[in-house]
């Protein structure tokens, strides 16, 4: 059959192409479809990757394609429209209209983020403005942090910042959600709270400096942590039927399988930690469980 291949890999960031070393080196046929769309592309840098701490996002896809040369590893820069399993194979189509087919789908197309309505904010997304403290706290560590949200996920996040700066606000902006017992515990921690209107920000773009506030107020701000809803990057794994959590991540088991046979799942699409690193070892376990199924399904 044309264009058959053993895997074919929606999404080429760190957990795809992981995936895609571990199967290459397995003499598997794979083909990746990939258009460049990363969570992480306004990032200078990705931390907390063993030998790779502070290596730009772009730099880490480049020699993870690189690596990728000596095997059988095709990659076509184009998206991918529909997925669908037939009785024996997967079909796809991109969005040059070619088709291509395959005995396993692992999607590792990731999700995208909702910014705070903020004016200018995504102008400082990635610089100043971050969803992962684990990532980008130490960067702005003792300095004056804002932990944006309305309710309790941003006491959480609030709370945790305290690891990285004694100088904490939370902003509600307007929307305060908060409880009286979370309220008790902010300032038993000494998380200052501001619930007014973010009015604007104030800075060197992308390096933020202020916060105004509707009341005329204002705050020194190095760094603004969020933590808000995302959505999946693609919707493949929904043309394919897979069952979602409630947060709409893609359900996975202990292999990276999902709830449809053959296709799995690897990165921040699913329910895990959403860390490069995280999603780079999720790529490789999601690789080795399909070379077995691949190995078993061969077997007479």
């Amino acid at each position: 059959m044309n264009n058959l291949y053993d895997v074919i890999i929606a999404g080429g960031g760190p957990a795809g192409l992981s995936a895609a070393l571990v199967l290459g080196r397995c003499l598997r046929k794979v083909l990746i479809c990939d258009v460049g769309e990363y969570r992480n592309a306004s990032s200078n840098a990705s931390w907390g990757f063993f030998t790779r701490d502070g290596t730009p996002p772009h730099e880490l896809i480049r020699l993870g394609r690189e690596q990728l040369k000596p095997y059988d590893v095709d990659f076509l820069p184009v998206r991918i429209t529909t997925a669908r399993k037939t009785t024996t194979y997967f079909e796809i189509e991109t969005e040059d209209g070619n088709r291509y087919t395959s005995r396993r789908f692992l999607i590792a197309t990731g999700v995208k983020d909702f910014l705070p309505e903020v004016r200018d904010i995504e102008k400082y997304y990635g610089k100043s403005v971050h969803h992962c403290p684990y990532c980008d706290g130490w960067q702005v560590r003792h300095q004056p942090l804002v932990a944006y949200g309305k309710g309790r996920v941003a006491v959480g996040l609030a709370l945790s910042l305290k690891t990285w700066s004694a100088d904490v606000t939370l902003v509600t902006d307007g929307k305060n959600k908060l409880q009286l017992e979370d309220m008790d515990r902010l300032e038993r921690n000494e998380v200052k709270i501001k619930c007014e209107r973010i009015a604007r920000l104030e800075g060197t773009v992308p390096k933020l400096e202020a916060i105004h506030f509707s009341d005329g107020i204002s705050i020194p701000c190095k760094a603004i942590f969020f933590n808000l809803s995302f959505i999946q990057q693609s919707d493949l794994s929904k043309q394919l039927g897979c069952s979602f959590s409630g947060k709409g991540m893609v359900k996975t088991d202990g292999q990276q399988q999902t709830s449809v046979k053959g296709v799995y799942a690897a990165g921040d699409v699913d329910h895990d930690l959403q860390q490069v690193v995280v999603a780079a070892a999720e790529g490789t376990k999601a690789a080795i469980n399909i070379n077995k199924s691949l190995q078993e399904e061969d077997r007479k």
